[in-house]
């Protein structure tokens, strides 16, 4: 991996270039970017892969949906539609023809997001109309609105005027839309990594990019975080005055089942966990899951793996081999959003569905520190939102 690295450098210099160049034409105003009235925060990173920004829009989700109509835009990386689609209160998904799409796909475009009903269908048809992490968001928070649209400019100019806020989830490197308030997340356990560029690293761009954000968190944090850690990686992050940096954990909860009913589970020492996973880093709930039981047998995809029948099949094949007399399943909440539950039904005995359980996280901020953000956020949104009366 190592030698492999050095192989692809020279492309990540070429990269480089052309990120810092696109950049300096943003900010010099060569590249328009919009700018809207209302609030739109951001939530993102400056990697590939996961630094917990769903956990954190969800967190954003419930801080604000209580006096806000929200909605989030989303690309919908992995869907098999186009366009901008929406699923409202109503349970409707609207399409709009992108350019350069033929009448003939979008007609199919639009019959396949009608026939969606989430009232009579299981949430994975929701993941393939508009991703994994959108169909997460829905299916947690049926009452807003979640939106996809690979041109978040014109996501924004559809949702805005029906909408008090809208959350942009993975949008830091869409440089055509300027967010009123950007949040930038930063994976602990990567902090540390060498910051190459793709394709020889993981950085989307170079860490200066750092500074659009008025918001900094490191997340992933252990909850036993020193006050002497947090200066280190505050010097190794060098937060500019305009900056707020704040630390937060993963917070473990209980196991439900994928229709989101508690789950009587637990695990212990004598639990045989498999655990199946199509995430960017799935190395802190192994860790989690490890502290509980050393029986656990990891069945690991590539993030935004779409499971099909015969991974389930394996994955079946395996737990029923298996002479352990206490067993379940274990998966995310965003693989849930991917799974076909007719493939869970092992037909041993009568039809028997495998013991499937969802564990969901949440944000926490160290120390007490969520009251800070929240007023941050809260402060912004009521200073641009138009309508103050609720308040």
């Amino acid at each position: 991996m190592k030698y492999l690295r050095w192989l692809l450098l020279p492309f990540s210099i070429i990269y480089g270039f052309v990120i810092i160049m696109r950049n300096w034409f943003y900010d010099a105003g060569l590249f328009k970017s919009y700018r809207f009235t209302k609030p739109v925060i951001s939530v993102g990173n400056l990697e590939v892969g996961g630094a917990g920004k769903s956990p954190m829009t969800e967190y954003l989700i419930r801080l604000l949906k209580p006096d806000y109509k929200l909605a989030t835009l989303s690309r919908g990386y992995g869907r098999e539609t186009k366009g901008f689609l929406e699923e409202s209160h109503e349970s409707r998904i609207k399409n709009q023809e992108p350019r350069g799409e033929s009448q003939e796909s979008r007609v199919k475009n639009q019959e396949e997001v009608n026939n969606y009903s989430p009232l009579t269908t299981h949430h994975s048809l929701l993941s393939k109309q508009i991703g994994d992490e959108p169909a997460q968001f829905k299916q947690k928070f049926p009452d807003i609105t979640v939106a996809v649209c690979e041109d978040r400019v014109e996501g924004l100019k559809q949702l805005l005027p029906f909408h008090d806020l809208i959350l942009m989830d993975d949008a830091y490197q869409h440089r055509a839309v300027e967010p009123g308030l950007s949040i930038l997340l930063f994976d602990y356990n990567r902090i540390n990594e060498p910051h190459f560029l793709l394709p020889a690293g993981n950085m989307r761009e170079p860490m200066s990019g750092r500074w659009r954000a008025q918001i900094i968190i490191i997340s992933k944090c252990p909850a036993t975080l020193t006050d002497q850690e947090k200066t280190a990686l505050a010097y190794k992050i060098e937060p500019l005055p305009y900056q707020q940096l704040f630390f937060t954990s993963i917070a473990y909860q209980p196991l439900h089942d994928l229709e989101g009913n508690p789950a009587n589970v637990l695990i212990d020492k004598d639990t045989t966990v498999f655990l199946l996973t199509g995430i960017a880093n799935p190395q802190p709930l192994l860790q989690y899951l490890n502290g509980s039981t050393s029986n656990v047998i990891h069945h690991n995809y590539p993030d935004h793996h779409p499971f099909s029948l015969k991974n389930i099949t394996k994955l079946a094949g395996e737990f029923a081999a298996h002479p352990s007399q206490k067993k379940i399943i274990v998966t995310t909440e965003k693989d849930a959003q991917r799974l076909d539950e007719s493939w869970l039904i092992t037909g041993q005995p009568a039809d028997e569905k495998l013991p499937v359980f969802v564990i969901p996280i949440s944000v926490e901020f160290l120390n007490g520190s969520g009251n800070q953000f929240d007023k941050i956020v809260i402060d912004y949104v009521r200073e641009h939102t138009e309508n103050h009366s609720i308040h």
